[in-house]
């Protein structure tokens, strides 16, 4: 299966994905601080899932320069800026 989330086809193999539910635990696999892209700073990450399944992400709801390689974060859900959806991102446990 592939290590990302669903998108048809898979960019691996070419096969077709599907949605696995998840816990949304998992350790901080890498991450960056990003300073200058706007006027507010923000931390990009991969997340490893307890699952396998590697995420792209933002960690929220810290001091980002105290975020580590290793560190455990669950799911949080952020509202964006489309009336009523919501994004997935992570904050440490």
């Amino acid at each position: 299966k592939p290590d990302s989330y669903p998108r048809a086809p898979s960019p691996f193999c070419l096969s077709d994905t599907e949605w696995e539910n998840a816990i949304g635990l998992g350790p901080v696999y890498s991450d960056t601080v990003t300073r200058r892209a706007g006027p507010v700073a923000y931390a990009l990450a991969y997340v490893q899932l307890d699952e396998g399944v590697t995420m792209l992400t933002n960690i929220a709801d810290c001091d980002l320069d105290s975020v580590k390689i290793g560190d455990r974060v669950k799911v949080c859900f952020k509202p964006t800026s489309q009336e009523g959806e919501r994004l997935a991102m992570f904050t440490p446990l």
